[in-house]
């Protein structure tokens, strides 16, 4: 895939239904990927994925991202395979340790969130490339699993994380990193040497335990990173209408709001925030417009990053 591109997310609140015409209005706009959401309580990411998919024609769709725990490894492999075969070329699967507390909630916490991801990440990468898969990890079992109809071409399986340690298992084991909300330049130099040390740690065979065999992990790596949009020229109307986003990302970070990157102000300032982005190493920047018209959010940014 290329470098430098943009993406918007369709945000979990907006109703499900509106998913279809927003997915071709972002279409006609040159956009060149659109994420969509699984948080629990919300809406599922497949059936948002494959109606993305289905009602577009060259838009790369997004899953930002699954929870390991609610997705046995051979059901996803599943899903994304036969969306893959039906759209090929055309999506990302984001996978993710989920909220804790919201996993607790349904009775899929796991022991070791750490070796879930690494097993499911490593169990659907194999079965997607149409190898039989069998595990007997911490965490996954599965016993010579292999998938009837894999894709032609496997899709990139990601790992969406943001501590030091699973940036590592990501670097080790996914196609890529989606990196959340509120990180700038300075978080991606970092995560990407976290990464660069998984890949490392692959290239010399150690696994997660710092054993021998660590497991088989792509050439290359990709970097996505979410970002909040809001473009708005008055300061008042604009610290009015992201405040309040910022400030419950700031919690959940856990740093203070002045720290929490975005893409805001004028057309022209919030481009300058996404070029920060990319030239900071991210390949993909998703945008999460926050307020009023997000499509007109949207154009007046690509307008300013394509003149």
């Amino acid at each position: 895939m290329t470098r430098d591109r943009i993406g918007v997310m369709y945000e979990r609140d907006w109703a499900p239904e509106g998913l279809p015409q927003f997915a071709r209005d972002v279409e006609r706009l040159g956009v060149d990927e659109l994420w969509v959401v699984e948080d629990l309580e919300w809406a599922g990411s497949i059936a948002s994925a494959a109606t993305a998919l289905a009602v577009t024609e060259r838009l790369r769709v997004g899953i930002g991202i699954t929870p390991a725990p609610l997705r046995n490894p051979a059901l996803l492999a599943m899903e994304l395979g036969a969306l893959a075969r039906m759209f090929p070329g055309r999506l990302s699967a984001g996978v993710g340790h989920g909220l804790r507390a919201w996993m607790a909630k349904v009775g899929a916490a796991p022991r070791s969130p750490l070796a879930l991801l690494e097993e499911t990440l490593t169990a659907v990468r194999g079965l997607l490339r149409g190898e039989e898969v069998s595990v007997d990890g911490r965490e996954v079992r599965l016993d010579r699993v292999r998938l009837v109809h894999p894709p032609a071409v496997a899709p990139p399986v990601l790992a969406g994380v943001v501590r030091p340690r699973s940036l590592e298992l990501a670097g080790r084991v996914a196609d890529g990193t989606i990196v959340a909300e509120g990180h700038g330049p300075q978080d991606l130099a970092q995560a990407l040497a976290h990464i660069a040390k998984g890949r490392a740690d692959r290239a010399g065979g150690r696994a997660a335990d710092g054993t021998e065999g660590g497991a088989e992990g792509p050439a290359e790596h990709s970097l996505t990173v979410f970002a909040f949009l809001c473009v708005q020229d008055d300061p008042e109307l604009l610290r009015a209408t992201v405040g309040p986003a910022l400030a419950a990302h700031a919690a959940w970070l856990e740093r203070p709001v002045e720290q929490v990157f975005a893409a805001l102000g004028p057309a022209g300032d919030a481009a300058a925030r996404v070029r920060d982005l990319w030239a900071a190493g991210a390949d993909s920047v998703v945008l999460r417009a926050v307020g009023p018209e997000p499509l007109a959010q949207l154009t007046a940014v690509l307008s300013e990053l394509r003149g």
